[in-house]
């Protein structure tokens, strides 16, 4: 939930762009939403109408799109994409660097020629790429029976121009980088989404979303821009907060206390962790530093040890996961006299959970999935500042109380204290002090929406919380909504099939409306 590129964009950044994928209607409606504009918008409406045509013009070019040929996994036929896209949309095509963006087509076996209508899947994340299917199971399965289903590895991720910590090294200057990692957000995802839709389809049919976590928020931007793109919408643990400027701090205050009562619930479950985590803490506070060094490079102090509630407090099974490791948090005492040690194998554990290695991009962008027109100023820090007599680790220890573990929150910390972001401490402080960011949603568009949508909301959802959840639906005209605390955040992943039956009998039918 961060990471990097090829050559960086060196364009003079603007107060507010407006993606390219906008029609004039859609202009009007940001008119009276009030969003301040660095240009007028006679001159943006002209701006739109020359990239229309651009655009227009170079999706005729066979060389933007590469297709592979078919090959097999257990029950399903599947095939690659390739897509030379813009960097940057909202210039002329051919004056923007391009990027790959890559997405894989699946459909059942025998189905390979059948004319079925399209449905791209949204990863969650942000800077997480699609899942790589061995089998036909889960949501997967019951979608090909009636779609061909296009997994889109988000820019960034996956075999979409990735970035990586090695990629990223190629842009030598914090400015550079922070210049170029700006283009990776859900505006231009759904920008990229359009264009594939066109490549892929030459009747440019409307196609059905499927938007998990992060890849809601997406396909509400969809929403907001592009609906002519969208035959129906599904979401899953995917209501973004609407509000101008950046919601941050108020999904945070939110989370806090959702975060609060997950680790209760846990501590419930296994008591016999409490002394165990206030253990690991007073070691590590006692150590030279107070910390102690991760395989990696990296340091592991108490406020990264809380980090492990990211993965642990919101999935199924992530209780019994974190209980697990902590199991093995100790090495053995082979030698009398021994000083005691955290195991390697827990330290281990500690950074593949996070997965800060492979996904940076996750780290570095995840604050500005919220800002539209207004930095986050690093909004879980200072929120964070306000709960510290919940969540001071080593207090709590000392004190004998239960050590809180924290949620989905991205820190300026931890780009000293893990490896893999260190080098991108400078980029991430930039972009978390960037004001100018362009909009993410339309209230107005989705008041007067359309398209039919359902949504999956978690009752107890850790990431997104159902407050602001319901908030969000209740400015979505048509949407559906199916509220369950039978799922936890990763209702997709753990119930796939169940789930998309679910929403799809929503809004075919099946499902009476009363």
């Amino acid at each position: 939930m961060l990471a990097t590129h090829a050559q960086p964009s060196l364009l003079k950044p603007v107060f507010f762009r407006l993606p390219c994928f906008l029609s004039p209607r859609t202009v009007s409606l940001f008119a009276r939403t009030k969003l301040q504009y660095s240009s007028s918008l006679r001159s943006l409406n002209r701006t739109f109408a020359a990239m229309v045509g651009a655009n227009a013009a170079a999706d005729k070019s066979s060389s933007e799109h590469v297709a592979g040929e078919w090959y097999s996994v257990p029950d399903l036929r599947l095939r690659d994409h390739r897509f030379a896209v813009p960097l940057d949309y909202s210039i002329d095509r051919s004056a923007s660097p391009k990027i790959s963006v890559f997405a894989r087509e699946v459909v059942s076996v025998g189905k390979e020629e059948q004319l079925l209508p399209y449905l791209l899947y949204l990863q969650g994340g942000p800077g997480f790429e699609c899942p790589r299917p061995t089998e036909s199971s889960g949501w997967i399965h019951k979608a090909c029976e009636d779609f061909r289903v296009v997994l889109m590895d988000q820019r960034g991720t996956g075999l979409s121009t990735p970035l990586t910590a090695s990629s990223m090294l190629q842009i030598k200057s914090a400015e550079d980088l922070a210049d170029y990692l700006k283009h990776f957000r859900a505006d231009n995802i759904v920008n990229d989404a359009e264009f594939i839709r066109l490549q892929l389809d030459p009747d440019a049919k409307p196609w059905t979303v499927l938007g998990q976590s992060y890849g809601g928020f997406c396909a509400v931007t969809y929403l907001s821009f592009a609906p002519q793109g969208l035959k129906q919408v599904l979401l899953t643990g995917g209501t973004p907060p609407l509000g101008n400027g950046c919601t941050a701090d108020s999904v945070y205050e939110a989370c806090f206390e959702q975060v609060i009562c997950q680790n209760e619930k846990y501590y419930k479950r296994f008591p016999q962790d409490i002394e165990i985590v206030r253990e690991i803490v007073n070691h590590l506070a006692g150590s030279e530093g107070g910390r102690v060094l991760l395989p990696s490079g990296g340091i592991l102090t108490p406020k990264g040890l809380q980090t492990l509630g990211l993965s642990g407090l919101g999935s199924r099974a992530g209780f019994e996961r974190l209980h697990y490791m902590f199991e093995r948090v100790w090495d053995p005492v082979i030698v009398p006299g021994a000083p005691k040690q955290i195991s390697y194998y827990f330290l281990k554990a500690v950074e593949n959970w996070l997965d800060f290695e492979t996904n940076p991009l996750y780290a570095i962008m995840h604050e500005s999935i919220y800002c539209q027109g207004a930095s986050s100023r690093w909004s879980a820090q200072r929120t964070r500042d306000e709960w510290e007599d919940k969540f001071d680790a080593i207090r709590a220890a000392k004190e004998g109380r239960p050590v809180f573990f924290t949620g989905e929150m991205i820190f300026p910390w931890m780009f000293d204290e893990f490896h893999a972001l260190r080098l991108f401490k400078d980029a991430a402080h930039l972009l978390a002090e960037k004001q100018d960011w362009p909009p993410l949603y339309n209230v107005v568009a989705l008041n007067n929406n359309k398209v039919p949508v359902a949504a999956a909301v978690y009752y107890e959802d850790l990431y997104v919380n159902f407050k602001v959840a319901m908030e969000t639906a209740s400015q979505i005209a048509g949407i559906r909504l199916w509220i369950t605390n039978e799922y936890m955040h990763s209702g997709l992943r753990d119930g796939g099939g169940q789930i998309f039956d679910h929403l799809m009998g929503m809004l075919n039918g099946k499902k009476p409306l009363f």
